[in-house]
């Protein structure tokens, strides 16, 4: 053991010891992961990896680089020099190859040290891991040892902060327990003006960059609060490391690495000015604060009014910003430094004694306590002004107390006397001093039985039986032998220690007793529903388990697909008075209300949101059959878990559903879309013949009447109708399986729609097409054939849905980034309702209408546009009718060259 390192109070735990076992094994397996933080970028992070990482090259260990983000720097680039680059792999992401890494080959690879750079990363669609920090937790799973950086702005907590600060949101973060899980976290730390200097100059981003970076993200004031908030959280990352070296080690010594404070509550009066005190004082020292009360065995019978106004002290410690707890023990100072140097606490605060006659004899629990800890700090705190002496309350507690258990008493001296009988035939038998074995043990017998009150009188009424009827001369307390003197002195002493002690250890049992039905209650129910597959099932384990542990009646308020409440689940103890108002605000702010919280705490029932990881699940409503209950801190941390507990599974319940949901929606797809492809493709033949024979029909000798000449154009008519829609089928199954590759050329987007009018004008009929486009439009990067095809399918849905005469305008602008195309028309509109819907497959505008068509031009048209990196949605013209946009990205069209000759004059 380290110098200055002491073993903690009694022996370790045997969970704790287990629980570091297996942790240890685990990590056994696994590589170590290195984070260099900073408070923003150019620091110096990616610079500090690298110089780290020749370090283990020198060193003989095998280090590769898998991404290391340069950014143009050339001393990046001088630093990377010499170490092995991983080959990045190429993946498609809307029309372009995207390098991106490439973890496959790394596992094969399997280095011993990896360089990641930039962990908060999004990896490009397509993907295996969405997120970068997901391929290093994939790299650190084999073994592989990683290198990596993160700036403050993009820890998760951390994220709404910065924004605040700075005005520009970060979207992409890592969450705050890969950072608090790394093995070990450096801080590249560099002040605002050295950092600005190198922007300047260029050591950050190119020049062009700098400039807009050093107006927007780079200001000074916004470098000093980034710093700031790294500083602070890789302090509280070191303190943390601190606090787990010191339980790793079981170091009892409190190392005063901060300020911190502990308040020690009583069943005092005074108690509340203790905590305001200690709220003060941490709030001007900007330290963590602790409050608890430590519960003896004196105070197990306390008066129901004291027992409240400890649990109120708690509950306002807990309000003011403290971590609060109730501590079973058997002496308040063992425990106070006890908890106080497991928290690593410097301070401990507690209240001033009350005066009392016999304080000259006794010393105090501040004395007590600095003489058990003389390395803490202890802070006495005056007596509320206007508190009196609590004599009345306390007499009054202990006439309460000794009218509550004068049963105890009357069978401690029925003991006492069966003990006396036991003895009389054994005295002409044994010795004296045997004798005395007898009534040793029935003072045990009443401490074991009773506690320590009926103890100390047996201890004594013992003494004085043994002392009358077996002392010479016997019936008689006095003594013939003086010897007998020290007999009897050792007997009472013996007798009550033995009854203090087996008094505390019987209270201790109680409390242990008392921690392992719960957490064995916790169990069970975490093996319940792990086995639940409906939420009636959940909520069911959840009322057997209140019932049981809380003597609650309960009720559970589950979300519908909506997010909307949902009436309660039948509850076999009866349903509790519910108010949805209440429910319906815990739901929205996700936060408890009702008895017991700061919102409306008049109701007799406590509503908590059920948080998921994913979303709220809903809201369980509670009504303790003891409110006063919901103030003790360990019942409400027991009621916050099995709210957590119960959410998950009702997570996991919603989950399972969609992924069969899921399963069978794609397997109903693959076989549609098999159908469809097997189908069109047989249609196409027989679609062909009867084209082709009704153009022969004009072409007989003697040629056709006129009836028979309608008749064949009517035919060809509809078959052409068909093939069109078997051209839809074809398309949409290519489309869905993945098989169409994009053809993309830049070409101006007016010869597209020309291509389409003029395919479509057999067609149009009184239609009055408009085409407005811009002059300056730029040349846009698609498949020109395909684009024409969704405005054929745009502009055939507005012919159908539109009366005779209708007017149909085609618009397209330019934004920033983007190319918005619109096609309207003054027709009947859209189904109300129903804008996003017409988008899907097989859906049509007007299900029972006669109107041609199966449903599939508009979804082929999403298809199309969403392949081309673009959207597309419907909705009501102002004006009256339909209006179409779609959007699609613009690029770096490529520059025109002016022929001279051309523009001579």
């Amino acid at each position: 053991m380290a110098l200055g390192e002491t073993p903690g109070k009694g022996r370790p735990d045997p969970d704790e010891l287990l629980a570091r076992v297996q942790q240890d094994e685990a990590r056994a397996g696994r590589g170590r992961l290195k984070i260099f933080f900073g408070a923003s970028a150019g620091v110096g992070k990616t610079c500090a990896m690298l110089a780290a990482a020749r370090q283990q090259l020198i060193q003989g260990v095998d280090v590769v680089i898998g991404v290391v983000e340069t950014h143009g720097r050339m001393e990046t680039e001088a630093m990377a020099d010499g170490i092995e680059r991983l080959a990045m792999v190429e993946v498609p992401y809307r029309g372009r190859m995207l390098a991106e890494f490439d973890l496959d080959r790394a596992l094969v690879r399997k280095p011993a040290l990896i360089l990641m750079d930039e962990l908060a990363h999004s990896n490009v669609a397509g993907s295996r891991h969405p997120k970068r920090w997901h391929d290093v937790d994939e790299l650190l799973a084999a073994g592989i040892d990683v290198y990596s950086t993160v700036n403050v702005q993009h820890l998760e907590s951390l994220n709404d902060v910065v924004s605040g600060i700075t005005g520009i949101r970060v979207w992409e973060t890592v969450p705050d327990k890969v950072f608090d899980d790394a093995d070990e976290v450096v801080l590249v730390d560099l002040p605002p003006d050295e950092l600005l200097e190198r922007l300047r100059d260029g050591k950050v981003y190119l020049p062009n960059q700098a400039e807009r970076a050093i107006r927007n993200f780079f200001r000074k004031g916004n470098l000093l609060a980034l710093r700031e908030l790294a500083l602070r959280r890789t302090a509280d990352r070191v303190d943390d490391d601190v606090q787990q070296y010191r339980r790793d080690r079981l170091v009892s010594p409190v190392w005063q690495t901060q300020d911190s404070l502990l308040a020690c509550i009583g069943p005092g009066a005074g108690s509340e000015k203790i905590v305001r005190t200690a709220a003060r004082i941490a709030g001007r020292l900007e330290a963590p604060w602790h409050a608890i009360h430590v519960e003896t065995p004196d105070r197990q019978r306390l008066s129901a009014g004291s027992r409240d106004r400890i649990l109120k002290t708690l509950k306002l410690a807990e309000e003011l910003g403290a971590t609060t707890a109730t501590v079973a023990g058997t002496k308040v100072e063992e425990e106070a430094v006890h908890y106080a140097r497991t928290h690593n606490l410097s301070r401990i605060m507690v209240g001033r004694d009350e005066p009392s006659p016999w304080r000259a004899w006794t010393r105090s629990v501040a004395d007590r306590i600095g003489q058990l800890a003389p390395d803490l700090d202890v802070i006495q705190v005056a007596r509320a002004e206007g508190h009196a002496p609590a004599t009345e309350d306390l007499s009054q507690r202990h006439a309460g107390q000794l009218a509550a258990d004068w049963r105890a008493y009357a069978l401690t001296v029925v003991v006492c006397g069966l003990a006396g009988l036991l003895a009389t035939p054994l005295h002409p038998l044994f010795d004296l001093a045997n004798i005395v074995m007898v009534f040793l043990l029935g003072v045990v017998f009443v401490a074991v039985r009773f506690g320590r009150g009926p103890a100390v009188m047996a201890s004594f009424l013992c003494v004085a039986i043994f002392d009358f009827f077996f002392v010479p001369p016997r019936m008689s307390f006095a003594v013939s032998d003086v010897q007998y003197l020290m007999t009897f002195a050792v007997m009472l002493v013996v007798g009550l220690v033995v009854g203090q002690l087996t008094a505390g250890y019987k209270y201790q049992a109680y409390v242990a007793g008392s921690r392992e039905s719960r957490v064995r209650a916790l169990y069970e129910m975490s093996r319940d529903l792990s086995a639940a597959l409906l939420p009636e099932q959940i909520a069911e384990i959840g009322e057997r388990f209140l019932v049981a542990e809380m003597g609650a009646r309960s009720a559970f308020l589950l979300t519908d697909e909506a997010d909307h409440l949902q009436a309660p689940i039948f509850a076999s103890a009866g349903l509790p008075e519910i108010d949805p108002g209440i429910a319906q605000w815990a739901f929205d702010h996700a936060e408890p209300a009702g008895q017991g919280t700061d919102t409306l705490p008049a109701s007799p029932v406590l509503y908590l949101p059920l948080k998921a990881p994913m979303r709220l699940r809903g809201v369980l409503a509670l009504e303790m059959r003891n409110p006063a209950r919901l103030l003790i801190p360990e019942q409400r941390r027991l009621l916050e878990t099995f709210a957590s507990l119960i959410a998950i599974a009702l997570e996991r319940v919603h989950y399972v559903v969609v992924a069969q949901e899921s399963t069978v929606q794609m397997e109903s797809e693959r076989l549609r879309n098999s159908l469809l492809s097997a189908i069109s493709h047989d249609l196409r033949t027989p679609l062909s013949v009867m084209i082709g024979l009704a153009d022969s029909m004009f072409l007989t000798q003697p040629p056709p009447t006129d009836a028979q000449a309608a008749i064949s154009r009517k035919l060809r008519e509809q078959a052409l109708r068909i093939n069109a829609q078997v051209d839809n089928l074809l398309d949409m199954a290519r489309l869905q399986a993945g098989r169409i590759q994009l053809n993309r050329q830049w070409q101006p987007i007016e010869e597209v729609v020309g291509s389409a009018l003029k395919s479509l004008r057999p067609v149009l009929g009184a239609h009055q097409v408009r085409v407005e486009l811009d002059e300056d439009l730029p040349l846009i990067e698609v498949d020109s054939v395909l684009m024409q095809r969704v405005f054929c399918n745009l502009l055939e849905n507005a012919l159908k849905y539109t009366p005779s005469g209708s007017h149909i305008w085609i618009r397209a602008i330019t934004t920033d980034s983007t190319m918005e195309v619109r096609l309207e028309d003054d027709g009947p509109g859209l189904p109300p309702g129903r804008e996003e819907a017409i988008f899907k497959k097989f859906e049509r505008g007007m299900p029972e209408g006669s109107t041609p068509g199966v449903g599939l031009g508009l979804a082929i048209c999403r298809a199309i546009v969403e392949a081309h990196g673009g959207a597309i949605h419907a909705r009501q013209r102002p004006g009256g009718g339909a209006c179409f946009i779609f959007t699609l990205p613009l690029g770096s069209p490529p520059t025109l060259e002016t022929d001279e000759a051309d523009t001579a004059p």
